[in-house]
């Protein structure tokens, strides 16, 4: 009987585990839910829709930065202008949202992760060396792979969802490219910046510990300004 009851609760936890495996953001069940911010409405993808009947084709028309370059005022020497949800409320519900990315000579696009979206690079101006780094192998011993290209106009490159990689400029002029995301609301996670950048801070000891260097580095990482590049 103890057999058979602990194959019962095996057989109804494979089941469980499954179906939350499984599960998914549903298709919408309407052609389109451009968001607003408003306090009526029915709620799509945790957006309120715009009344269909409003709806026009300026609301599926965006043109606020991404044809023009913009001024770069980051120290990293790059300027991302984006096109999420946020800026393009046409893009509820379509799972896809598009970046420009402005680099000045050596501007840097530092490591980061989407961990909502896989991305896709496409250089439109200038040479560009970006790559992304495998997770952590089952091996302790060994480290994460490094894919690495130098693009230049034209080329297209890809990086998995939820992987650091990163863009560095390493031509002597401006570069321009653009990056594409199948999520309306990607997310991005930048590790310096929220490592020593976050309030409250971190204790130091742990990320001295963490990046093997001596805590005083850390307090004085800590005591920048750290800041993004959008």
């Amino acid at each position: 009987m103890k057999s058979s009851n602990l194959l019962l609760l095996f057989i109804s936890t494979l089941s469980l585990f499954w179906f939350l495996s499984s599960a998914a953001d549903p298709d919408p069940l309407q052609d389109f839910c451009v968001s607003v911010n408003d306090t009526n409405g029915i709620f799509v993808n945790g957006k309120l829709c715009k009344d269909p009947s409003a709806v026009t084709e300026d609301d599926f028309y965006y043109a606020a930065g991404l044809h023009e370059p913009q001024p770069i005022t980051s120290p990293f020497g790059t300027k991302i202008t984006m096109a999420f949800e946020r800026q393009f409320p046409a893009l509820n519900t379509q799972g896809v949202a598009i970046s420009r990315i402005d680099f000045a000579p050596r501007g840097l696009n530092p490591p980061h992760s989407h961990p909502r979206a896989s991305e896709i690079i496409v250089v439109l101006q200038g040479m560009l060396y970006t790559g992304f780094i495998s997770s952590n192998p089952h091996d302790p011993n060994a480290n994460g792979t490094l894919y690495a290209k130098i693009l230049r106009p034209g080329d297209v490159f890809i990086f998995p969802r939820g992987l650091l990689h990163f863009q560095y400029n390493i031509g002597q002029d401006n570069a321009v490219a653009f990056v594409s995301f199948n999520s309306q609301n990607p997310g991005v996670v930048t590790p310096s910046r929220l490592l020593f950048g976050s309030q409250p801070p971190v204790y130091a000891r742990v990320l001295a510990d963490t990046f093997q260097i001596d805590e005083k580095m850390v307090e004085y990482l800590q005591s920048l300004r750290w800041v993004g590049n959008n």
